[in-house]
């Protein structure tokens, strides 16, 4: 197992829906800013403005980003419909994309079968061109689920936290069947085992660079 060590900043997390950055990308988000206090970050959701969704948005990433430099955007794009507001989001991505210099850019994955999620990972390599784009996954009933190329462990503890977090702060999506403690922990140990870690969070990248120390 080969790692990779990359000094973060700041960070933009995109998702298409409230609870999408937190599920796909919480632990290791919990993990930096933890270790990192005052790290940037910078979240634009698409879809839940003004609806208790937002609430539960905002209240999740705080607890998910502790002592970090936290601002949150929530757009107004129909659930399920984002395919239809192609220029408005691609807008906005840009609009966002001037307000950040990000190390690392977190987004759906591109072969994720919701198609809120897809569009915004087919759209984010387009504004975000120069940037590492970690493609997360989303826990859900389809069977999407990917292969991943680049893994992150997590403790026990942050694997814990996150599910504990996810369950508190969106109500609204525990009567979905697969919105528990075990599925989260399973699919992070699922992940742990792929790298040899306890638990660990996953992604999808498409295109990356090397730089080698002393080349």
């Amino acid at each position: 197992m080969i790692g990779l060590r990359a000094r973060v900043d700041e960070v933009a997390a995109l998702g298409a829906h409230c609870d999408d950055i937190a599920i796909g990308a919480g632990g290791t988000l919990l993990t930096l800013a933890t270790a990192r206090p005052g790290l940037r970050v910078r979240a634009l959701v698409l879809s839940g403005t003004d609806t208790g969704r937002e609430i539960e948005e905002r209240h999740a990433l705080a607890a998910l980003c502790p002592d970090a430099d936290l601002e949150v955007t929530v757009l107004d794009v129909p659930d399920g419909h984002a395919p239809a507001y192609w220029d408005p989001i691609k807008n906005a991505l840009a609009a966002f994309r001037s307000t950040v210099a990000p190390d690392v850019v977190f987004a759906p994955q591109h072969d994720d079968a919701h198609q809120d999620h897809r569009l915004l990972a087919e759209l984010v390599p387009t504004v975000f061109r120069d940037h590492l784009v970690l493609g997360y996954e989303v826990l859900k009933w389809e069977t999407d689920t990917p292969r991943p190329t680049v893994f992150h462990p997590i403790t026990s503890k942050v694997a814990e936290e996150k599910a504990r977090i996810l369950l508190k702060h969106y109500p609204s999506q525990t009567d979905h069947d697969w919105f528990d403690e075990r599925a989260f922990l399973g699919l992070s140990r699922l992940r742990g085992v792929q790298c040899h870690h306890p638990y660990a969070e996953a992604f999808v990248i498409e295109k990356a660079t090397l730089t080698f120390q002393g080349v």
